[in-house]
């Protein structure tokens, strides 16, 4: 059976199931507006998940056939996976950022093998072993149908969100902010109505993965094989937090885990939490490490020998992203002439 909730003032959320994540499903919150229910996020690709929304939808007192549209915080596919799905069943439309769209505009584009090649060997320049980077290496060769595997053709949107503008929802205001750092293009929502409950603050805030009740979102780099530009997705993301705790929201609503109050109290918590974890990089920097190394050393939610093939690939992702904000504060620096690179706490 679908879980719903009711947030009130025209606002509930259905939990559509991530298969095999441990973050267990996504918060895809239903918006009435004068023109039919709106959709902020949709939930992965799957069957389950599919008839998990569409239930959702029945208990919520509409149906997939009845949304007006779907507004996009992000172009990870716990959020977009669905939208395609339910555009051709509405004929509703799709809006994100511009940032995000490019991103699924190279994604239809570019075939597979190109992006296992192009991880494979960033990898490689981060210092990982050999028998990391093969298994991409000999997947990227042995594609046959790239169109069939899942996230490699997600749904072009039909609009563009436009940041700090209210979008067109007729009988609601809900205004784009602009939050980078999950994504270049994340954006955050926010509902410029009255609490329903009258909580004392400044709306409500549909969060995405930007601001989450009791974890923090994963801060890797923006990946582009066509893109060369040193990026710095954790200063984006620090500063997009910050612009987030100033506007005050009185609820949070997350696409994960549970609404929450006091957004505040949590966005110090969260630039408490980057600051420790750079200190603590900085002292392991003390030596010269590779973006890999420095991850087999970074404290996670177990141990290095623990983590999955997968996730070390993105845990150094994030490691890289740190390392970009030490080198941007001028707190570490790259080893001349190390091959892989090596960084190094600045003298």
């Amino acid at each position: 059976m679908a879980q719903v909730s009711d947030h009130g003032g025209g606002v509930q959320s259905i939990e559509v199931p991530i298969p095999d994540n441990p973050l267990g499903h996504t918060l895809v919150y239903v918006v009435d507006t004068d023109r039919g229910p709106v959709l902020i996020d949709t939930g992965w690709d799957d069957p389950a998940s599919w008839d998990t929304l569409a239930e959702g939808l029945t208990a919520c007192g509409t149906s997939v056939a009845e949304i007006h549209g779907v507004v996009i915080t992000h172009h990870h596919p716990d959020h977009h996976g669905l939208s395609g799905k339910v555009r051709e069943a509405s004929g509703g439309w799709i809006a994100m950022h511009a940032a995000d769209a490019a991103i699924v505009r190279r994604t239809r584009e570019n075939r597979p093998e190109r992006w296992f090649a192009y991880m494979a060997a960033k990898l490689a320049a981060s210092g990982a072993p050999e028998e990391h980077v093969a298994p991409l290496r000999e997947t990227g060769t042995s594609l046959r149908r790239p169109s069939t595997l899942p996230g490699f053709s997600p749904a072009l949107p039909d609009r563009e969100i436009v940041p700090g503008e209210l979008l067109t929802l007729p009988g609601r205001r809900l205004r784009a902010i602009w939050t980078p750092g999950h994504t270049p293009g994340h954006v955050c929502l926010h509902l410029e109505e009255t609490h329903p409950a009258q909580l004392p603050g400044r709306g409500r805030l549909f969060s995405g993965d930007h601001l989450l009740p009791r974890i923090t979102p994963h801060i890797g780099l923006y990946e582009d094989p066509d893109d060369a530009t040193v990026t710095d997705p954790l200063g984006d993301y620090l500063d997009s937090l910050e612009r987030v705790g100033r506007l005050d929201p009185a609820e949070v609503l997350p696409a994960h885990q549970h609404a929450f109050a006091d957004a505040p109290s949590r966005v110090r918590e969260l630039l408490a939490h980057h600051e420790e974890r750079l200190t603590g990089l900085l002292a392991l920097l003390s030596t010269p490490l590779t973006p890999w190394q420095l991850a087999e050393r970074m404290e996670w939610n177990r141990p290095w020998d623990q983590i999955p093939y997968g996730s070390r690939s993105i845990a150094v992702s994030e490691a890289e992203a740190h390392v970009r904000r030490l080198v941007k504060l001028g707190r570490a620096e790259a080893v001349t002439g190390s091959d892989p690179v090596t960084y190094r706490a600045a003298v």
